[in-house]
């Protein structure tokens, strides 16, 4: 996989799809910046594995959905590197209730956590990286963005709202020679997943025509063709990784 950049910022990066992301890119030869919240533990040993494996990490701690928070982080990565070359818009949270129980409180902390969290990063990414003319950012979002799902509602729309903002973003980049892609996970084996019974594992993998859950790596690597070079010629585009659950 052929990049033009020399680092990447992945948020949410300290454990599941998120950091077998920022693994994936550093196995790339990108310069990693693992983002957490709340998971430093996590996030170092996340570091560790790429350093020994032959990568470059840091570790970076905020909070997505603080303002100020995200634009200081990435003032100190440009501050720490010349530039930010790549963004890849991790980080999420899930707080399923049924609609008619769902408080306005419930689904605005998902939307605050999920969809304003990435408009700052694609935002402050965009203004960054326009000053070299370069750069690529790639947001997660998700099947039940594109069909929704019962219990839902907030991560539906925060991940569909996801989803018809890159479009915008790519849109507006476009002439600066910066892309923006959107990959959509389906059911993937993570922490996550694993409590899940078997039973209803059953039931979601008879709804999957490859007939199995995706692993964590399969999106890294559909995450990093959208940042590379090899996709220099698609931008607002949404890549479904769901094993034809969704087509």
């Amino acid at each position: 996989m052929k990049f033009k950049g020399k680092n990447v910022l992945v948020t949410g990066s300290s454990r599941g799809i998120g950091a077998e992301i920022a693994k994936s890119l550093a196995g790339f030869g990108l310069k990693v910046w693992v983002n957490y919240r709340s998971g430093e533990t996590e996030a170092k040993a996340v570091q560790a594995d790429i350093i020994t494996a032959g990568g470059e990490a840091e570790v970076i701690g905020f909070d997505v959905s603080d303002e100020v928070a995200f634009i200081d982080a990435i003032k100190s990565i440009v501050t720490a590197d010349g530039e930010l070359s790549y963004l890849v818009n991790n980080a999420g949270i899930t707080n399923d209730k049924l609609a008619m129980r769902m408080k306005a409180d419930d689904f605005m902390s998902v939307i605050d956590a999920n969809l304003k969290s990435t408009f700052i990063g694609c935002r402050e990414a965009l203004k960054s990286m326009r000053k070299k003319r370069f750069g690529s950012v790639v947001n997660i979002a998700s099947i039940v963005g594109e069909t929704g799902n019962a219990g839902q509602t907030n991560y539906a729309a925060s991940k569909g709202g996801t989803i018809a903002m890159t479009k915008s973003f790519a849109i507006e980049a476009a002439t600066s020679g910066i892309r923006y892609n959107t990959v959509t996970p389906g059911f993937i084996a993570t922490e996550m997943t694993d409590v899940l019974k078997d039973e209803v594992k059953d039931a979601f993998t008879a709804k999957i025509p490859m007939g199995r859950f995706g692993n964590p790596s399969e999106v890294a690597e559909a995450t990093a063709f959208l940042l590379s070079d090899h996709s220099s010629y698609i931008t607002g585009e949404t890549l479904k990784v769901n094993g034809g659950m969704y087509m």
